[in-house]
């Protein structure tokens, strides 16, 4: 016998979840909605882990996502068995819940860096509240600080850590930061970003080891990297990417896809599974934008998949077709939007003046726009998520006009 039944179970505590939640309270949902999220907090935005938060110019309360007061929401509980096929969720607290409708929005873990000295203390990953604030506290004495790794998490740690007056390195295998989602050009001009404020950029070559030194030998005290150079760190952060967390959907049963994501339809709906769905960073979905199977990793993409799910939880029966929105800031030295994403490209178009800060990068695959990133506010993001999303010819000369 379960213990209790609800019409709409949201599993994970992050945006998916809460995006779910307003919008099925938006759309006139009357039935009872259960939230269940492992972390210590009710759901909050992720962004100002890597920046306003870590700085201090926001609070928790800033960073918190609003629900309707009749949304229940549980913290530091965990759903350990889900059976789709009756429905019913068993939670940590070993109470049984049976559901009308589910989100399965886990979420992703960190990826660890496994070299020689990774359990050393002053190492850190971000993903939470919570390591951003172990992250500040850390700091407080510290001089010098690695950050591991190009993409968003390295590059925005290192210019939020910048700004408080630390001396940050930013160490990545590719040639340019960012160079993997957005291209050669806009790296180095990432790069250049960083560098004019102070970051240093150490690029092309792989971490070997973290070393400790003298009586504190637990502690890291220098970064060692194929070679032989060796950085000195009293912190390094490390941000190698994530893992989509599917341990609960694989124990469930649940199709997971080539990417490692838990397979859905074109409508979020989980594969083999009435009445489930799925969202965020462990989604793997038809893409119709896109013409195939996609995963995308960013809050905004998790946010808007949330809503297509509540429409679909109340009977809408629409295919997820918002175009992919990315955003990322570099303090206030610069904002990075981009639509999307290209899984490949063949031409880019660059439309203003990378020197001046403001700018459009077209990316085009077979004369089809596939995405479009922009700094300093410079090009037109509508009109590049309808190219995107139509999916006709277009002229290089007609986007940089």
């Amino acid at each position: 016998m379960a213990d209790r039944h609800v019409d709409h179970l949201l599993i994970g505590g992050g945006i998916a979840s809460a995006s779910c939640a307003q919008a099925l309270r938006e759309q006139g949902a009357a039935g009872s909605i259960l939230l269940v999220g492992r972390e210590l907090d009710p759901p909050y935005h992720r962004p100002p882990i890597t920046k306003g938060y870590l700085g201090g110019a926001e609070s928790r309360d800033d960073a918190a996502i609003p629900l309707a007061d009749d949304v229940e929401v549980l913290t530091r509980t965990s759903v350990m068995a889900l059976d789709p096929a009756a429905k019913t969720a068993t939670l940590s607290t070993k109470d049984t819940v049976t559901y009308g409708t589910a989100l399965l929005a886990t979420g992703a873990m960190v990826r660890r860096l496994p070299v020689d000295g990774s359990q050393l203390e002053g190492i850190h990953y971000l993903r939470a509240l919570g390591n951003a604030d172990a992250l500040r506290r850390d700091v407080d004495g510290a001089e010098h600080v690695v950050c591991v790794g190009g993409s968003y998490i390295g590059c925005e740690v290192a210019a939020t850590l910048t700004t408080l007056g630390k001396r940050c390195t930013v160490v990545l295998q590719e040639e340019e930061p960012l160079e993997r989602g957005f291209g050669l050009q806009v790296g180095a001009w990432v790069r250049s970003v960083l560098e004019a404020h102070g970051v240093e950029v150490v690029s092309g070559v792989e971490v070997e080891r973290f070393e400790g030194e003298g009586d504190d030998a637990e502690r890291v005290a220098r970064v060692v990297l194929a070679g032989g150079r060796a950085l000195p760190a009293e912190v390094v952060v490390c941000g190698v990417g994530a893992l989509p967390d599917v341990m609960l959907a694989r124990k469930s049963g649940l199709e997971l896809g080539p990417g490692g994501g838990v397979r859905a339809d074109a409508q979020l709906r989980a594969l083999g599974a009435d009445g489930l769905f799925v969202a965020g960073d462990m989604c793997e979905y038809d893409s119709t934008v896109h013409g195939r199977v996609v995963r995308i990793e960013h809050e905004e993409v998790a946010a808007a998949q949330g809503r297509t799910v509540a429409r679909n939880m109340l009977g809408a029966g629409t295919d997820h077709v918002e175009v992919p929105y990315f955003w990322s800031d570099l303090a206030d030295w610069a904002t990075l939007e981009y639509v999307g994403p290209a899984e490949g490209w063949d031409e880019e178009v660059v439309d203003g003046d990378p020197e001046s800060g403001a700018f459009a990068v077209w990316y085009l695959r077979d004369r089809r726009v596939a995405a479009m990133l922009r700094a300093g506010g410079h090009g037109d993001l509508e009109r590049a998520k309808a190219l995107i999303a139509g999916g006709e010819t277009v002229a290089a000369d007609a986007l940089a006009d």
